[in-house]
């Protein structure tokens, strides 16, 4: 085939064109991100370490939601099968080949550390939406047991690292492609039901003695105040002490004073209430809602259920992440170690969040026509 000499101006020009972002979500995660490295910069004292790493793993995941942007749902749902595959791999390695503080969560990758189970928050959601892609909607109970399948062996396999925090967020995400497609409330109500019964199996033969500790602490924390209630009197006292307009941008005390623990990841919130005060944290929280929101809107105007269950999970995922990391430092939840989405310190995190909501763009830049 002859090609005329303008067809790799042509090509490069396609290349080299911005992606059909929707800016509405896009500054508003932008300014998300600023106001994280803001906090960041003061909750670990000015560390320029900490600062750059962040700002690069940031740039990184900006890179991944452009690139991701240009891809057409259509290849993603292909795609999908071996992204899940590659993965879940990934995580199989980790248990002979991890590395952490607490048991096996990252694998070491020379350059680089990479946790794979924040990797399944993106590939566990993608794999259930392609699965129900061609299928009738509300499933039955046999296109269920598949994706039970999908969605409970990597769960599975993050629960024994241990991580039980990030297995729930793992089985929330896919749980939420099954809700939006449609099934049916008597059938949720069973499987409530079943879980429910569960609970005490679990309580006596899985959970571990830090893990039930946890959930005493939460029903009483000073019990223990300078033990295991230690955590979460120090963060409530950090937002509480906040007032309406915080002390100032670096002026907190618990975490400049190390009584505040992982005020860089877990309990970065607390920073930012005790900084800024109420005023601060209820203007990131409507930066949240609203990228929850326009998520959301995205994702009812994709072009097919593959781009609507995918884009509504992803959206609902990160209402799930800032709904119980909130719940955490507030005491209003159980300490269960889930970062605060775009704020806390944190590198694979940040790149896989920022890659969902590149797939949420390319559903804004490939939707229906007449939405436009």
């Amino acid at each position: 085939m002859r090609l005329d000499a303008n067809y790799w101006q042509r090509r490069m020009q396609g290349w080299l064109e911005l992606p059909r972002v929707d800016w509405p979500l896009m500054i508003a995660l932008l300014l998300l991100l600023c106001a994280g490295l803001a906090v960041l910069h003061s909750a670990s004292s000015g560390n320029p370490r900490v600062f750059t790493a962040q700002v690069i793993r940031d740039a990184a995941g900006l890179g991944a939601l452009l690139v991701l942007a240009r891809v057409p749902p259509m290849k993603l749902r292909l795609w999908a099968p071996w992204i899940y595959a590659a993965t879940l791999t990934l995580l199989l390695l980790v248990p002979i080949l991890g590395t952490g503080r607490s048991g096996r969560h990252w694998l070491n990758l020379g350059a680089f550390y990479i946790q794979p189970a924040e990797l399944m928050k993106l590939s566990v959601p993608m794999m259930t939406a392609a699965f129900l892609h061609h299928r009738t909607l509300p499933p039955g109970w046999s296109a269920l047991t598949v994706c039970a399948a999908i969605i409970g062996v990597p769960m599975a396999l993050i629960a024994i690292q241990p991580d039980l925090g990030t297995a729930l967020l793992v089985g929330a995400s896919g749980a939420f492609v099954i809700f939006i497609a449609g099934m049916t409330w008597w059938r949720i109500g069973l499987l409530g039901l079943a879980g429910a019964a569960a609970a005490p199996l679990l309580w006596f033969y899985y959970l571990k003695d830090y893990q039930k500790q946890r959930l005493l602490t939460f029903m009483n924390p000073e019990a223990d105040p300078l033990g295991s209630g230690w955590n979460i009197i120090q963060s409530k006292i950090a937002v509480g002490s906040g007032g309406m307009f915080g002390k100032g941008w670096g002026q907190g005390t618990q975490s400049r004073l190390d009584f505040l623990p992982e005020h860089t990841t877990d309990f970065i919130f607390a920073v930012l209430g005790e900084e800024f005060g109420l005023v601060g944290v209820c203007l990131v929280l409507a930066l949240y809602l609203f990228i929850i929101g326009r998520s959301l809107m995205i994702a009812a105007g994709a072009r097919d259920n593959f781009g609507r269950l995918l884009g509504c999970s992803l959206a609902l995922t990160l209402f799930v992440y800032v709904m119980v990391n909130g719940g955490m430092v507030s005491g209003l939840l159980p300490v269960v170690g889930v970062p605060m989405p775009l704020i806390s310190y944190g590198g694979t995190s940040a790149v896989t969040l920022l890659a969902g909501f590149g797939i949420v763009m390319s559903l804004h830049g490939h939707r229906k026509p007449h939405l436009r």
